[in-house]
């Protein structure tokens, strides 16, 4: 098929980015797996950060405007070829697609959303404009893609036929971390030298951006359920950065002297070979979508501790990748990261065991194959969906 593919949040990152972390870009590249042509169509982005009414309809104006001049622009074959259909990742009330909608409708091609999100809490608001542009978009869709049970919840009141409802988990692709795993002892060691870690003791890791409100949360859970461990030898490393990092240290210091290292925020390749080195991933996620890093730790083989809010019993496997506990329960994230600690075989078999999980079910080839599979759901010639919706 030929998708046009947009996202109104920020367009995708480059291709030949050496930190391919972007949901966007593994969108594009498992397309591209499953053999189809997909072009980034525009990267004119509606987002509103702040909830200003009047950007909002400046955004709605200017996006319906561009719609229409692409529509117009394949209808009379001036730009090329026309698509099949429109593929749009990731729409909520701060970045609404204003260009899908209207686009698939004038052009009659099935329009499919990815990473949809629905929060009713912000109807009437001040980003109401895009909580309602966003909506309407929802209820547009032939077929929506949604990252957990949790998101699918709240789109499937929205759409005329909740079968067309489907759930693409988050997925990366795993290779960086499989790498970096097959030369743990080589990477423990050089990690060991530059930043005078103790290489006898497990290494704790957790990356995660440094920002008040949940972040900042998790990282003081995290703190107080490890200084219950104080017993017993382990070292945390902390990945990440932002405006809260004086308050994240501070608060980490305070509740474990001496046992955390600070590393800042790192790239991809950086990254992998500190997961490869470690034992253990923990973090208490609170108010968590999903969490990236945790996918990114079972991708380079090291088993899970975590709370559970929201999307993440869908990122671990418990008792096969790692352990999950209630969220906000900084007592039984302790206990799991101590039941892990003193089984070394548990621990590397969950860790053997999310390698498997990520290649099998949370990577872009399988990502591509669940995209063929949902797509196959809009049977018949491009736009029958639509039509027979319309109708």
């Amino acid at each position: 098929m030929r998708i046009a593919f947009y996202a109104p949040l920020k367009p995708p990152g480059d291709a030949a980015s050496a930190d391919n972390r972007d949901p966007a870009r593994l969108l594009m590249d498992a397309f591209a797996r499953a053999g189809h042509a997909v072009e980034l169509v525009s990267a004119f982005s509606s987002h509103d950060a702040h909830g200003d009414p009047d950007r909002q309809l400046a955004r709605r104006d200017e996006g319906t405007a561009l719609a229409r001049l692409l529509a117009s622009q394949w209808r009379s074959g001036k730009r090329a070829p026309r698509p099949d259909l429109w593929f749009t990742h990731h729409v909520y009330y701060k970045a609404p697609d204003w260009l899908g909608p209207v686009v698939s409708a004038e052009l009659g091609v099935p329009y499919v959303i990815a990473e949809a999100s629905h929060a009713p809490k912000r109807a009437g608001g001040r980003w109401a404009i895009g909580h309602e542009a966003a909506a309407e978009a929802i209820r547009h869709a032939d077929l929506v893609l949604c990252r957990t049970r949790h998101d699918a919840l709240l789109v499937e009141p929205l759409v005329f036929d909740r079968q067309r409802v489907v759930r693409l988990p988050p997925f990366l692709d795993p290779a960086p971390f499989r790498r970096a795993a097959a030369m743990r002892e080589a990477y423990r060691s050089a990690i060991a030298a530059t930043f005078q870690f103790d290489a006898g003791v497990p290494w704790i890791t957790v990356a995660s951006m440094m920002q008040t409100g949940d972040k900042v949360a998790s990282y003081r859970a995290l703190a107080a359920a490890l200084a219950s461990l104080r017993d017993l030898p382990w070292h945390l490393i902390v990945a990440g950065d932002g405006p809260a990092r004086s308050e994240v240290e501070a608060a980490i210091n305070a509740a474990l002297p001496g046992r955390a290292s600070f590393l800042g925020k790192l790239v991809l390749a950086e990254l992998a070979p500190v997961l490869g080195a470690s034992e253990l991933y923990a973090w208490p996620a609170s108010n968590q979508a999903y969490g990236r890093a945790m996918y990114e730790a079972q991708a380079a083989g090291i088993a899970i501790v975590s709370c559970a809010p929201r999307g993440i019993p869908d990122s671990v496997a418990e008792g096969r990748t790692g352990m999950r506990v209630p969220p906000g329960d900084a007592e039984a994230l302790a206990q799991a990261v101590r039941a892990l600690l003193l089984d070394p075989s548990r621990r590397l078999a969950m860790g053997r065991a999310a390698m498997a999980f990520i290649e099998a079910e949370r990577s872009v080839d399988a990502a591509a194959a669940r995209l063929d599979r949902a797509l196959a759901l809009l049977s018949g010639s491009p736009g029958s969906v639509s039509a027979q919706k319309r109708e």
